[in-house]
């Protein structure tokens, strides 16, 4: 068994910082390129104008990122690999699977900026990372990308925080409001009814 054990460990790798460079920015390659394939559906799925607007912008960021990834990729005479970033999949597929299964309007909107923020918190992180091995190893076209990404990243998880406070669930909340009028309006409806129909009753002895 301490055979076993002692060869499993040995074909382990120990990559050096550079090689964590271009593993990081591989599967942020990869995550943005399968983001940029949902955003669209995304967008159309979104009942409110400014969300709408939000993801477009987040989908011109991600292309821009993709160009700035390929070029630090040739600084490192590196390429993006072909290995699926399955977090972000993850995610991703998450988002399409809401956009996919309610009805379009405010509770759909709320559910899709969740995602999107799920979705930027992750990449979020991931950014932050890169950067940082990206200056100690200066690699500038890297650090600049990450740092451009992360700029833009926090701000728009926070405008997607003040759309979701301002609009979106006050919007949510008051459909739900006039849903629950609607039901006891309907429901009083129906009591008077069918308090009608018994005392209008015929009575047989």
């Amino acid at each position: 068994m301490a055979t076993q054990k002692t060869s499993r460990r040995s074909r382990k790798s120990s990559p050096d910082s550079t090689e964590l460079l271009v593993m990081e920015l591989q599967q942020i390659h990869s995550a943005e390129t399968q983001l940029s394939r949902v955003l669209p559906r995304l967008s159309k799925a979104a009942e409110s104008e400014p969300l709408r607007k939000l993801i477009e912008q987040r989908q011109e960021q991600g292309e821009r990122l993709i160009e700035q990834l390929e070029a630090a990729f040739d600084e490192l005479e590196e390429s993006p690999g072909r290995k699926r970033n399955v977090a972000a999949e993850g995610l991703i597929n998450d988002a399409r699977e809401h956009a996919q299964e309610i009805e379009s309007g405010p509770a759909l909107d709320a559910v899709l900026i969740a995602s999107l923020q799920k979705t930027e918190h992750y990449c979020i992180a991931a950014w932050g990372t890169a950067r940082s091995l990206a200056q100690a190893g200066d690699a500038k076209t890297a650090a600049r990308a990450m740092e451009n990404a992360l700029k833009e990243g926090k701000s728009l998880d926070e405008r997607l925080t003040q759309l979701a406070e301002k609009e979106i669930t006050p919007a949510l909340l008051a459909g739900e409001s006039e849903d629950a009028a609607a039901e006891g309006r309907q429901g009083e409806t129906r009591s008077r009814r069918d308090g009608g129909s018994e005392r209008h009753a015929p009575t047989h002895s």
